[in-house]
């Protein structure tokens, strides 16, 4: 069953995902110039995410739409599994929202252009003034229900555990009193661990849990950080339990 699911991403899913990618990226680019980035920047990327989970015959399963109110902005902040955290987030998460990324992304051909057009915002960390000017973006995003999106660990994980969590989102977060609602993904890092780069993916169910919103207003700023990570953590398998030192962080 392996061979013959590896014969198939080789054959049939790579050409058609990078076909997929190559459109999503030049749609959103010129939808966004053209149009609305509210929306090209979204919806062909939703889609594009949906795609390449079926494409890849990924079963997915999503709980807590119910815990987020529609016109309400929030802070999500998730953990970072692996590279099909994106696809889960993306495609699956149910909201506009804006992802705070690192600027080196920027330079993906095509997709890094088509990330610039649709607004999501650069973490540039070269200096005070740079800081500054990722929350002045934020600050502009966050209205009208549209979010941001972060990955606190700044980092994919190399064992499946959780690593320290960084302070930049829940700064956002408390600077704008906006809720921060955390995010489990877990089988990402079945599906394609960081360990081994760019291979085959193996067929293992994503799910991503959507958890209830965290007040800001009130609490102190480690407070709201401890109680996203634990959150987080506890939806987590057993044997993703506990913190591991993760040393790209």
């Amino acid at each position: 069953m392996k061979i013959l699911y590896r014969t198939y991403q080789l054959c049939i899913a790579a050409p058609l995902l990078i076909i997929l990618t190559a459109l999503t990226a030049i749609v959103t680019i010129i939808g966004c110039t053209l149009g609305s980035a509210h929306y090209w920047g979204y919806v062909p990327g939703c889609l594009w995410s949906r795609a390449f989970c079926r494409i890849l015959l990924l079963p997915v399963r999503v709980t807590g739409h119910e815990n987020t109110e529609k016109r309400q902005s929030y802070v999500f902040v998730a953990n970072h599994q692996g590279a099909f955290d994106i696809f889960m987030i993306y495609g699956f998460l149910g909201r506009n929202f804006k992802w705070l990324m690192k600027r080196s992304l920027r330079d993906i051909p095509l997709v890094g252009k088509a990330c610039e057009k649709a607004g999501h915002i650069f973490v540039d960390k070269r200096g005070p003034k740079s800081i500054q000017h990722t929350y002045d973006s934020a600050r502009k995003v966050l209205k009208n229900g549209t979010s941001v999106v972060v990955f606190p660990e700044g980092a994919r994980t190399f064992t499946g555990h959780m690593g320290v969590f960084r302070k930049g989102a829940f700064q956002l977060a408390e600077e704008l009193q906006l809720p921060v609602v955390p995010v489990t993904i877990d089988g990402s890092f079945q599906v394609l661990p960081r360990t081994r780069g760019v291979n085959f993916v193996n067929r293992h169910r994503l799910s991503l849990t959507i958890h209830a919103p965290i007040d800001t207003r009130g609490k102190e700023m480690k407070e709201v950080m401890d109680e996203a990570y634990m959150t987080i953590m506890a939806a987590q398998p057993k044997e993703f339990q506990g913190f591991v030192e993760n040393k790209d962080q």
